[in-house]
């Protein structure tokens, strides 16, 4: 027995890993299959950053890549150079190396699927603006401020003057002349960088260290620190590399201490300029600034500013002029305030609207004590003005977001939708448009500000005075309780939570549990609680039972786990957004939520659809993008047929869809989503054309992608290989077509069935297609009246080895024949065209096609062994002309050629 106990334990301890090697042993080949398949889609995955970056590079600005992508595409050549390095390995190996070779695949397949996730985000910008002083900040017109604007010039120009202070009351137009100053700094280009940071009320170290940061677009570097302390030591290392610099902080409430947050001391030998701007003369001093205050306009220049925004033929109505005088007068000579009441009594030419405006501005003023309480009356009169009590609904929703806040127009609008703010319509379309013309209203209005974010989405953003106002209005009626981005860490006090409520607002915080403890007995008018953007972990069990009006639950990005059942009592709940809740991975059952019209669960680990889905037959809004669901049960699609937007994850095979569980939702208007093959693809397609329903924007795929897209109507085809000789169609209005490593392909008219009528078609992306010959045959142009390609703007063309010729000769003609069988229509609107790895190409650009090509700025070749010729000509006109004339005169708006 003493000898098989040691003989057992040896057996227990080799057991498992012995097994491990001989499954790595006999399952070499499988093994060999996965890193094949790993190391293609980190390839693809490169290639698709690459090329995404090298648009980007050669979009105007003289942008730079983000070091984190720099970082990740080299680490991607070494990790892909390294499987070469195995494969290699396991190819030349001997057999009784096999379990070894097992292992090593498997490690670096490992390797290689943990990077390949790692990968830059392909939604957002992958490149930077390089060194410059800074982008020119959107201005309004100065009227009277030009006094003050020299004085701060004059200053700033002085070595002696180090710190600047610019104070004046809200409204009376600080910001705007820090603008136009801002601007003019550029232009003077004296510094190396002019950074603008707005400080807001709730001043916070950390975010102005981040807002800092990006400005000076580094705050990837930033990001990996959490300690004030370092984080400010950093921040002072990147300002003392920037060099001479002008910091501009807008609408600074209370001292700052620039140690605190990292910002240098501007001193003679760092020739580095503080300007900032406040309400309070007081901090100008304590901060030790040269003390500039900004006066209310004459009363002249108030006048002409006033006239400017009413509109001029007004002058011209005598009984009307007296009684305008007087309104302006009771703006105080503040430009804001001026504006906004002038935008609101534009296009007016009654005078019993004028003298009924005096009347009421001059009631409004009187009833209010302090000079900051007169500009809130004042504001106040343009807000009483909007003629739609839904209108005024819409305008206070903005000031649920934290001060200062860049508001995402379409995310704002359809916030409204969910709000019920606009009636319900048609279709969804019609109340996103509906939801425009609001918009359009309230800037005409001056009470919104339109501007365009850094990633050039259109948004929208509210004067600090104009969110007083609105803040003002909610804290009496309607009463809403808003608390956004103060930082807070635990819900307001029971005391501020009184009965009747109905909107609270608590988003961008730090809110890491929510307990029943801090709420009143009940919540009885309670419609909306906005939640997200707060790192919360935990809800009590109880938390929503006394709510039983609650209309709207935001919880996105937030770090809940679960949510409580008491989420079930919650009868009259339309919306619940859980987007980016990335540590959720099952709910509890929803049948009882019957009411619920929007449900957005992308972006969780959900992994299986919610118990009682079928039931919500109202659902108008369903987001399922998540990489984790396993299946989507069948027959669940059809029950909910008042879907108006739906959307899968297109990167998860097991929810690929049937055409016939989408062909009930005639309602739907936008859908992501991937289909089982190009059979299912054609037939929801060929139902879309049947039932006349053109959807607004989709992204249709089968097979896998890695790429993404950058239109509102996209066809993504991936891997395809048998697909038994079954055509592909394609909407009518299809705007972007993808097709990676579809080796059947020979040509896209060909192998396309609707193609040729595919004529919104503007860009065009082929890679990895192994026998693709051409992209279009000659011999299509005769048998079809469309011109396909005639609205295209973007033509890329990767790792296509037998690609020969954009245009096919399949007719055997000669090319003065050529030229007159293509038509004038075909790539006339093509703007750049990518081409890498067509080892067969040898001519571009024909010179018979170039006369369609006058649209062309940029042209991209590389790795492209084999070509001779980007631009064809024949020789007559090289030798007459010269080939720099030659691209002149046939590419006169070509502004771009790389060849390497």
């Amino acid at each position: 027995m003493e000898y098989v106990e040691p003989g057992v334990g040896i057996a227990n301890c080799l057991g498992p890993p012995l097994c491990k090697y001989l499954k790595y042993h006999r399952k070499l080949n499988d093994y060999v299959r996965n890193f094949g398949r790993i190391r293609d889609e980190l390839n693809c995955k490169m290639a698709d950053i690459e090329l995404q970056l090298k648009a980007e590079l050669l979009s105007p600005g003289g942008k730079i890549p983000k070091q984190g992508v720099e970082n990740w595409l080299k680490g991607a050549k070494e990790m892909i150079a390294e499987a070469q390095d195995v494969e290699i390995k396991v190819r030349n190996g001997r057999y009784l190396c096999r379990a070894w070779n097992g292992k090593l695949v498997d490690e670096k397949t490992r390797e290689m699927k943990e990077f390949r996730d790692k990968a830059p985000n392909a939604s957002e910008a992958l490149a930077m603006d390089g060194p410059s002083a800074g982008l020119p900040l959107p201005t309004s017109e100065l009227v009277g401020e030009e006094a003050a604007r020299k004085e701060i010039w004059a200053c700033l120009m002085q070595e002696e003057v180090k710190k600047i202070g610019l104070w004046g009351m809200g409204g009376v137009g600080k910001a705007t002349i820090m603008k136009h100053i801002h601007n003019d700094l550029l232009k003077e280009q004296r510094f190396e960088r002019v950074i603008w940071v707005t400080i807001s009320k709730e001043f916070n170290v950390m975010k102005v260290q981040d807002d800092i940061a990006s400005a000076l677009k580094l705050k990837e570097d930033l990001a990996i620190e959490g300690d004030k302390l370092r984080r400010a030591a950093i921040l002072s290392e990147m300002l003392k590399k920037v060099g001479k610099h002008v910091l501009i902080l807008d609408d600074v409430w209370d001292e700052v201490s620039l140690e605190e947050v990292g910002i240098l001391e501007p001193s003679d030998s760092n020739g580095c300029k503080l300007v900032l701007t406040t309400r309070s003369e007081h901090v100008c001093k304590y901060m030790g600034c040269t003390v500039i205050k900004v006066k209310p306009l004459s009363a002249q220049q108030a006048l002409t500013l006033f006239l400017s925004k009413v509109g001029p033929n007004i002058v011209q109505n005598k009984i009307v002029m007296p009684i305008l005088r007087l309104v302006v007068e009771e703006c105080a000579g503040l430009p804001l305030t001026i504006v906004v009441v002038a935008s609101t009594l534009k296009g007016e030419e009654d005078p019993l609207i004028w003298k009924n405006a005096l009347k009421e501005l001059k009631e409004r003023i009187e009833k209010v004590e302090g000079v900051e309480a007169k500009v809130i009356e004042r504001l106040k009169f343009s807000f009483d003005h909007l003629k739609d009590e839904k209108m005024q609904h819409c305008f206070l929703y903005c000031a649920f977001y934290p001060e200062d806040f860049q508001i995402w127009k379409d995310e704002l609008i359809e916030c409204w939708i969910e709000e019920g703010f606009i009636d319900d319509m048609g279709t969804r379309q019609e109340m996103k448009e509906k939801g425009h013309v609001i918009l359009k209203k309230l800037e005409e209005n001056c009470l919104l500000e339109n501007i365009t974010n850094i990633r050039n989405q259109s948004c929208i953003k509210m004067h600090d005075a104009v969110t007083e106002m609105a803040l003002s209005i909610t804290r009496m009626n309607p009463r809403y309780m808003i608390k956004a981005g103060l930082q807070l860490e635990e819900l307001p006090e029971k005391e501020q939570w009184s009965p009747d409520i109905e909107k609270v607002s608590l988003m961008y915080n730090s809110i890491s549990e929510i307990s029943i403890d801090v709420l009143p007995t009940k919540c009885q008018l309670l419609t909306t609680l906005l939640l997200q953007n707060n790192p919360i972990k935990k809800i009590s069990i109880s938390f929503f039972t006394n709510m039983p009006c609650l209309s709207v639950l935001n919880l996105a990005f937030t770090k809940i786990e679960s949510l409580p059942n008491s989420i079930s009592e919650l009868k009259n709940l339309t919306t619940l957004l859980l987007r980016g809740c990335e540590e959720i991975r099952d709910l509890p059952c929803l049948s009882m939520l019957q009411e619920l019209k929007k449900l957005d669960l992308s972006r969780t680990q959900i992994e299986e659809v919610p118990e009682g889905m079928d039931m919500l037959i109202k659902l108008r809004y369903l987001d399922l993008s998540v990489r984790t669901l396993k299946e989507i049960p069948a027959g669940l699609l059809p029950k909910l047929f008042h879907l108006q937007h739906l959307g899968f994850h297109e990167s998860n095979e097991k929810t690929s869809l049937k055409a016939e569980e989408m062909e009930p939702l005639k309602k739907l208007e936008c859908f992501t989503g991937r289909f089982e093959d190009i059979g299912e693809l054609n037939k929801f397609i060929s139902s879309m054309q049947q039932s006349k329903k053109n959807l607004i924007k989709y992204y249709l795929q089968v097979g896998s992608s890695l790429m993404g897209s950058t239109t509102d109507k996209v066809v993504t085809i991936g891997g395809v290989q048998n697909w038994e000789g079954e055509l592909i169609m394609h909407p009518i209005e299809i705007q972007e077509l993808i097709i990676l490593r579809c080796d059947y392909l020979r040509n896209l008219v060909d192998d396309n069935s609707s193609f040729k009528n595919a004529i919104d078609l503007r860009i065009c992306s082929i890679w990895g297609c192994k026998w693709i010959e051409c992209v279009v045959p000659l011999s299509s142009f005769a048998s079809s009246s469309a011109h396909p390609f005639q609205s295209l703007e973007v033509l890329n063309l990767q790792w296509l080895p037998k690609l020969s010729a954009l245009i096919m000769n399949d007719e055997g003609i000669g090319s003065a024949t050529t030229s007159t069988l293509v038509p004038s229509a075909t790539f006339s609107h093509l703007k750049k065209i990518f081409v890498q790895g067509c080892s067969s190409m040898k001519t571009l650009l024909p010179h018979w096609l170039l006369p369609n090509l006058q649209n062309l700025e940029d042209i991209w070749v590389e790795k492209c062994d084999e070509i001779v010729e980007i631009l064809g000509a024949a020789t007559s006109e090289v030798e007459e002309k010269g080939s720099d004339a030659l691209i002149q005169f046939h590419l006169p708006k070509l502004r771009k050629l790389s060849f390497r």
